[in-house]
C-alpha cells in the first residue's frame, strides 16, 4: 500500500511489470483529497522511475472510479490563493500521467465525474463495463471542469463534440461514454474490466519501452504547437532511437522473424 499515513492508494502485485494503482476512498467514491492526491503522486513517481514497473493500470476501489475532488473542502478554496495552490497540485498530479513515459491504462468501473473524469482523460486508454457512469455535474454547484478537464475534452474530441458531452445536459451510461469517445473499449462485464485493462497494457508493451516513451509525449506535442514545430520534433527522437540498442533488436527479430526482446535502452 502506498501512502502517507492513511488509507490511500493500493498497489496491487505486479503482473509481468504491469502494476494496479487503486483508489481506495470507497466511501467517497474515491474523491480526492490532499492524503489521496499525495499517495497517487508518490505512485506514480515510484512508477516512473522503478525500471520494473513497465505499465500502469489505474482504476478505482468499491465500484466507482473516481467523484473528482472532495467537496467536503470546497469551504476553503473561496481565497484564490489557496484555490490556485491547490488546483496546481491536482492539475500538476493528472498532467504526471501524461508525462509518464509507460502505458497508462484507465479502468473505469462506474462512477467517473470532474477531475476524477480529467484523470480517466489523462490516461493513454480507458476501458468502462456495464456499471460505468460520466457525470458531469460541475454546473450544478455552480462550477466548471478544471484540472484539464474542459481543455482535454475539446483536444480529444473537438469543439463541436465537446458542447455536446458537456452541455447538453446527460449523464452517460457506458455505452453513451464509448459513443462519445470517452472510453477506448468496453468489456461486457463488471467482472472482467482489471483483465481486460491488464490486456491493453501488454499489448501497448509491444513497443519498445523509448519508441512509445517519445510517441507518447510527442502526440500529446503535437496537439499543443504547430505542425513545423512538431515535426523538429519528431526528427529529433528518431535521431535519437536510431542509436538505441532496441532499434537494432527490431531490426535483427524482423530479418529472423522471431518476436523482438527490448530492453528499453
Amino acid at each position: 500500500m502506498v501512502s502517507n499515513g492513511e488509507r490511500a492508494v493500493l498497489a496491487r502485485a505486479s503482473d509481468a511489470g504491469v502494476v494496479t494503482l487503486t483508489l481506495d476512498r470507497p466511501e467517497k467514491r474515491n474523491a480526492i483529497d490532499a492524503t489521496l492526491l499525495t499517495a497517487l503522486a508518490d505512485a506514480l513517481e515510484h512508477a516512473a522511475i522503478d525500471a520494473d514497473v513497465r505499465a500502469v493500470v489505474l482504476t478505482g476501489a468499491g465500484g466507482a472510479f473516481c467523484a473528482g475532488g472532495d467537496i467536503g473542502g470546497f469551504d476553503q478554496l473561496r481565497d484564490g490563493r489557496t484555490y490556485r495552490h491547490a488546483s496546481h497540485r491536482l492539475s500538476d498530479l493528472i498532467e504526471s500521467v501524461e508525462r509518464l513515459e509507460k502505458p497508462v491504462v484507465a479502468a473505469v468501473g462506474g462512477v467517473a465525474m470532474g477531475a476524477g473524469l480529467a484523470l480517466a482523460l489523462a490516461c493513454d486508454w480507458r476501458i468502462g463495463s456495464p456499471r460505468t457512469r460520466i457525470l458531469l455535474r460541475e454546473g450544478q454547484i455552480g462550477l466548471i471542469p478544471t484540472h484539464g478537464g474542459l481543455t482535454r475534452l475539446v483536444k480529444h474530441h473537438g469543439l463541436a463534440r465537446a458542447k455536446e458531452i458537456l452541455l447538453g445536459g446527460d449523464d452517460l451510461d457506458a455505452d453513451a461514454a464509448r459513443s462519445a469517445g470517452l472510453l477506448s473499449e468496453l468489456c461486457a462485464r463488471d467482472e472482467d474490466l482489471l483483465p481486460a485493462a491488464h490486456d491493453r497494457a501488454h499489448r501497448m508493451l509491444a513497443r519498445a519501452p523509448l519508441s512509445f516513451g517519445a510517441a507518447k509525449r510527442l502526440l500529446h506535442l503535437a496537439a499543443d504547437v504547430d505542425q513545423r514545430s512538431a515535426m523538429v520534433a519528431e526528427s529529433l527522437a528518431q535521431t535519437h532511437l536510431l542509436q538505441s540498442a532496441d532499434h537494432q533488436e527490431g531490426l535483427a527479430a524482423a530479418r529472423e522473424h522471431r518476436a523482438p526482446v527490448f530492453t528499453g535502452a
